[in-house]
């Protein structure tokens, strides 16, 4: 038998880059040097007290012990598609539960979508800043993601004309992320019907990340398809964010009711026949969900809207760095002046090392490294974040020289 030789790996695996995970390698070696690490790489609200709605718990507990343990259909339960059909049709983008297709999360829907959409070599737009799974699972089916500006100076709104400049033959969808991550940004409708218009004239599909689309601060973000209804749009959610349930797993892929859609809701329902099925019992909370009590997100919109102006007024306040007020979700995008020749990656590990305090360089979402862009989360309690901003002031002061 052989033996010191490696096993070979797949080149996928090298195209494959997930920044808000992988950093966390260099939090546990800061943690086994004793220091205590406040992780503010991951948006997952548990994590900081907020709790899933009982009814919720209640609704899975009560499936299991009915016996809903097994299998269920690849497509997922009908209670949970005709809920969320029902949704977006209240909501304005009328569809049919046969367009409704339940996913482990929104992570796993995009990658279905990606997945029947592009070949190799062929393009999508993604927004940059981005959100890294998408570059991730482009990379993996071999597939370019090109990236389109946002733009700081307008509160992160996607660039019309660089997107138009970069459409090309091989171009297959636009990803629009919106609430976004990682800006907190909302786009305006004005915005919004330009994406539509470009998309439809070129004959694009738009894939709408809408998972943060009832935390946004001023109201709940309407639908994208709700906007133009038979546009081919199709629709990213989950229980993970604005109901309190990320490690549920348990999201959804909409398809818009456009028949230019049919054979990838075809193509998306044969590669989800292989996987199985979603987690099960969890997809008896989506109607609870979607049709109950969802008082908790008054509270819960309120406290990140609080956190948010503490955010943005606490880091505008430390010499050499920036940030735009987020509308939505709970991160915010600041910026550093880096000094020449210093990257964000540089800061990141820094701040890191010196004061126990884990964000995500911007480069780790498709930002240049040397603009000095990194994404926090604003989850945490308010003292807790003031001192956060206290140890990042005092850092930043060392890593800029001005001390």
């Amino acid at each position: 038998m052989p033996t010191g030789t490696s096993v070979h790996v797949s080149r996928r695996v090298d195209a494959f880059s997930y920044a808000i995970r992988n950093i966390v390698a260099e939090a546990r070696k800061v943690e086994a040097a004793g220091r205590r690490v406040q992780y503010l790489n991951i948006g997952d609200p548990v994590q900081f007290g907020f709790r899933t709605p009982p009814h919720l718990i209640e609704a899975v507990e009560r499936a299991m012990r009915d016996g809903h343990n097994g299998y269920v259909p690849s497509a997922g339960i009908e209670p949970a598609r005709t809920a969320v059909a029902e949704e977006y049709t209240r909501r304005g983008m009328p569809v049919t539960p046969d367009r409704v297709v339940i996913t482990s999360g929104t992570s796993e829907g995009i990658e279905l979508a990606l997945s029947v959409l592009a070949d190799p070599d062929d393009e999508v737009l993604v927004p940059t800043p981005t959100y890294p799974l998408y570059t991730a699972v482009l990379g993996k089916i071999g597939a370019r993601a090109v990236y389109y500006r946002t733009d700081p100076t307008r509160g992160w709104q996607p660039d019309l004309d660089d997107i138009r400049s970069k459409i090309t033959s091989r171009t297959r969808a636009l990803v629009v992320i919106d609430p976004n991550n990682p800006t907190g940004a909302v786009y305006p409708e004005p915005v919004r019907r330009e994406l539509i218009d470009l998309t439809e004239r070129a004959g694009l599909t738009i894939l709408a990340d809408e998972v943060y689309g009832d935390v946004a601060f001023d109201a709940p973000a309407p639908l994208l398809g709700s906007l133009a209804p038979d546009a081919a749009i199709i629709s990213f959610s989950s229980l993970s964010k604005a109901y309190l349930a990320p490690g549920w797993r348990t999201g959804w892929l909409v398809v818009s009711r456009s028949p230019r859609l049919d054979e990838v809701l075809a193509g998306v329902r044969k590669m989800a026949d292989g996987r199985l099925c979603s987690a099960g019992p969890m997809q008896y909370a989506v109607a609870p969900a979607l049709n109950g009590d969802r008082s908790h997100q008054r509270e819960f919109v309120a406290a990140l809207d609080a956190r948010a102006a503490l955010t943005t007024e606490r880091i505008n306040a430390i010499p050499g760095m920036h940030c735009i007020r987020p509308r939505a979700a709970f991160y915010a995008m600041p910026k550093v002046d880096l000094p020449p020749g210093r990257t964000d990656e540089e800061y990141i590990l820094g701040l890191l090392r010196t004061q126990g305090i884990l964000c995500v360089y911007g480069s780790g979402f498709g930002m240049p490294a040397d603009q000095g862009y990194f994404r926090l989360v604003f989850l945490a309690a308010p003292d807790e974040l003031s001192s956060v901003f206290d140890r990042m002031a005092t850092y930043t002061a060392e890593f800029l020289g001005t001390a």
